[in-house]
């Protein structure tokens, strides 16, 4: 299903889930996707995974832009544009298809990424990001969001620590932005709390995915 905003409050559309996991960096989103898709895919489920930036091939190039360490000059406008234009092609050309077909579609990011980073943490305004985004993604919001909430200390000391993946240019933000991000994050949660979920990302693994394992499984 995805929640689509009227005036007359919240609907459901028919037929697929769309669900998003949010977090700090090192919150372990990705393993945790993997493990969760394995594991309603056993159940009989049809299951796309993805991710923002990214997921087909316009929207990975952007990405290549967004996270390049050698591009720390890049204007947080340019940033947050940039991002909803990837936002807008992955949404038309991957996560609204697989819904129509019934799927569940679980994408590593969405709409709250940018308003935590950009809105909050940049300083740009989350009303004036969300605004920005409305034009990208119309009325289409997720029906479930997975926010798995670490501190940036231990967050950052897993992505420095080697967490499977290479550094990224927000990786190398100082510790206040991702402080500033969590605090975003925060606020978001206390504004949604109906489709935003907080989970505690600084559990074992297999006690983050039993968690959201329970919740999903009852919206299912």
């Amino acid at each position: 299903m995805i929640r689509v905003l009227t005036d007359r409050g919240v609907r459901q559309l028919d037929k697929g889930l769309f669900v998003t996991f949010e977090g700090g960096e090192g919150a372990g989103k990705t393993t945790l996707i993997d493990e969760l898709a394995k594991t309603l895919r056993c159940q009989g489920r049809d299951v796309l995974t993805t991710r923002e930036p990214g997921g087909i091939p316009i929207a990975e190039q952007i990405r290549g832009i967004l996270l390049d360490r050698n591009h720390t000059a890049m204007d947080p406008r340019t940033e947050a544009l940039l991002y909803a234009a990837a936002r807008r092609q992955h949404l038309a050309e991957r996560v609204i298809p697989a819904l129509a077909r019934g799927a569940i579609v679980i994408c590593d990011r969405f709409i709250d990424s940018s308003l935590a980073y950009q809105g909050y943490a940049r300083g740009l305004g989350i009303d004036e990001i969300r605004a920005v985004n409305a034009f990208a993604i119309g009325d289409h919001m997720p029906a479930l969001t997975f926010w798995l909430d670490i501190s940036p200390e231990v967050g950052l000391a897993r992505v420095h620590a080697g967490d499977g993946r290479e550094v990224n240019r927000l990786d190398l933000e100082g510790f206040a932005f991702h402080e500033a991000v969590r605090e975003g994050y925060r606020q978001l949660h206390e504004s949604d709390p109906g489709r935003i979920v907080r989970i505690d990302a600084e559990q074992a693994p297999e006690s983050v995915l039993n968690d959201v394992l329970s919740i999903l499984n009852a919206r299912l």
